[in-house]
């Protein structure tokens, strides 16, 4: 079973911490997060760290515990640094633009696609075939990552369409005549 509940969260001193009651707030450099912590799970506060303690010893209390610990890991780290993911797109003519707040995407398809970017997420294109996704809230992030990739997953003969950056595709031979 894992431990990750036992070990504690740091907050570093750009992050300041407020509790009330079972909310959680993190506010830091790049905005103010918030997680709403279930009762079975006790919040205790140190100096610069925070523990977390289940109040039973019941299941669903165990599993919150850690769940908890690293939803908060998540919120104080992306108040203080922030999350990024980068995409890859690969294929001839296939090609992203930041126009505003819309992505617009080319990828083989006979019309472009449009893709509008949500609050709290900055959407980079250095160049046509590298998108980076950044913001604070980790899931979200994620999620937008996952959506623009979802408009063409890389296919496995020639390793075309939108991956992420370090993602192995396993690559298949062809026909044979």
């Amino acid at each position: 079973m894992s431990r990750v509940g036992s070990s504690p969260v740091s907050v570093p001193e750009s992050v300041t911490i407020s509790i009330a009651g079972q909310l959680i707030t993190a506010k830091g450099k790049l905005g103010q997060l918030s997680i709403d912590v279930v009762e079975d799970v006790e919040i205790v506060q140190e100096e610069s760290l925070i523990r977390l303690r289940p109040r039973n010893n019941s299941t669903h209390a165990r599993a919150m515990w850690g769940t908890t610990r690293s939803l908060l890991q998540n919120i104080v780290r992306g108040v203080d640094e922030g999350f990024s993911v980068n995409l890859e797109i690969v294929g001839v003519g296939y090609r992203a633009a930041v126009e505003g707040k819309i992505l617009a995407l080319q990828l083989g398809f006979s019309h472009e696609i449009r893709y509008e970017i949500p609050e709290g997420i900055t959407i980079k294109c250095e160049r046509p075939t590298i998108i980076t996704i950044s913001g604070t809230d980790r899931q979200l992030v994620g999620q937008v990552a996952a959506n623009i990739r979802k408009f063409r997953k890389p296919e496995p003969y020639k390793g075309k369409g939108v991956r992420y950056e370090n993602e192995f595709i396993l690559r298949k031979e062809g026909k044979k005549k």
